[in-house]
């Protein structure tokens, strides 16, 4: 049996699949160690949300101070006695938590290769979940027995966009994260049949655009629920957007997804002036465990891409935060509500077309062309850009008409 191909040296970049490759290369402790749990990809994901959020609350609370967005008089409850359904949810929670921290305990090395995976799949130990549900229903149904206060309150409270911050941000995540693996799923069907619970549940394989078109829907839901000028709050979580995609495409990046651009053997023209790493890369260690073997690799990830391809997660970064520079320059120059959303609309869309030029992604043969799912949907958002914004210069809305309660 032959040797298979081999490039990789010590001096060229390496990927982080998790924690513990990044604590190697600052630290020089061992990689695969128990910091692997934690799955680069994840953690940029992660941050992703985090800085969107962080972004987002600016954004509302300069809109808030113009009268752009306002909150409303809501009957909330401001204490709730304990119920059945509580100690239901407290028993399942606790249950699940320990049915899965036996399942790392005691099957670590299936736990450490994809987390996602184990955590979504039916494994786990049973005598640790069993013990620990048993243990939170007893404690829960004494609470519920011996309350003394049992009526529930409520009290009308200003709810302002702000306030409304964290929910808007989970919600964006949550179902983000839905839609990417869902377009991923209709992305790779094939493999989808082949083994579903794995492939849909597995920590890899997520597609941007079902991500944003689901959150999108999910959102605007919530948004228009809570009486939001749905225009304004557009206007204020575009930029954001463009931060959370530019941070979980360097996730993409830097542990080796597979989300990476097609061959590139080219020399390196003489007018660019980067790395050669930024112009052909071959993603050593990557995740996706794509490409040859590395000759002389004792780690979990011992593989590298041969020949090299485009480095498109870089330059997706690059172009994302270029773009959140020209929409939050802009957002206090445009008069009029929802003109600056179907700006991003149209970058956003100009970016992803003509970066799936240099993208692996399936193709489809339309009139004879040969465009990917994710290149179509940007020609779209391209057009609902420019129309959009027309009608909305049109339209001329600067502030929120909706009466603010009080």
């Amino acid at each position: 049996m032959s040797k298979p191909p081999t490039l990789a040296t010590e001096s060229e970049l390496s990927m982080y699949p998790d924690l513990s490759y990044i604590l190697h290369d600052l630290f020089g402790t061992s990689p695969d160690n128990a910091f692997s749990l934690v799955k680069t990809f994840g953690l940029m994901l992660g941050l992703a949300i985090a800085a969107s959020g962080w972004v987002l609350s600016f954004e509302l609370r300069r809109k808030e101070a113009l009268g752009q967005i306002r909150g409303r008089i809501e009957n909330i409850i401001v204490y709730k006695p304990i119920d059945w359904q509580e100690v239901g949810l407290q028993t399942f929670f606790n249950f699940f938590l320990a049915f899965k921290f036996g399942l790392l305990l005691f099957h670590y090395k299936e736990f450490q290769r994809d987390p996602a995976e184990a955590i979504f799949s039916l494994q786990g130990h049973w005598p640790f979940g069993l013990m620990a549900g048993v243990i939170t229903a007893v404690y829960w149904i004494y609470r519920l027995r011996t309350q003394t206060d049992q009526e529930e309150r409520r009290a009308d409270v200003l709810v302002r966009p702000s306030d409304r911050l964290i929910t808007i941000t989970i919600l964006a995540g949550v179902y983000g994260i839905l839609g990417s693996k869902l377009f991923s799923v209709l992305e790779n069907f094939g493999d989808f049949l082949n083994d579903p619970i794995r492939t849909f549940f597995s920590g890899s394989g997520l597609t941007i655009y079902g991500g944003l078109i689901l959150a999108f829907i999910m959102v605007s839901r919530y948004m228009m629920a809570k009486g939001l000028s749905l225009l304004h709050m557009y206007d204020a979580i575009a930029p954001t957007l463009m931060v959370g995609y530019g941070l979980g495409r360097l996730g993409c990046h830097f542990s080796g997804d597979g989300d990476w651009g097609i061959v590139n053997e080219a020399a390196k023209p003489g007018w660019f002036p980067l790395p050669d790493w930024v112009w052909s890369f071959s993603y050593p260690h990557n995740v996706a465990e794509d490409g040859a073997l590395i000759e002389g690799c004792t780690y979990n990830y011992c593989h590298q891409l041969v020949p090299p391809v485009y480095p498109t997660p870089l330059y997706e970064f690059v172009l994302a935060m270029l773009i959140f520079v020209i929409l939050w320059s802009l957002r206090k120059k445009i008069p009029y509500a929802g003109v600056l959303f179907f700006v991003y609309c149209f970058l956003n869309g100009v970016e992803r077309f003509f970066i799936e030029m240099i993208r692996v992604n399936p193709r489809y043969d339309i009139l004879g062309f040969h465009p990917s799912l994710s290149q179509g949907i940007a020609f779209l958002l391209m057009l609902t850009g420019i129309a959009g914004a027309w009608i909305c210069w049109n339209k001329k809305i600067t502030v929120d008409s909706t009466p603010e309660a009080s």
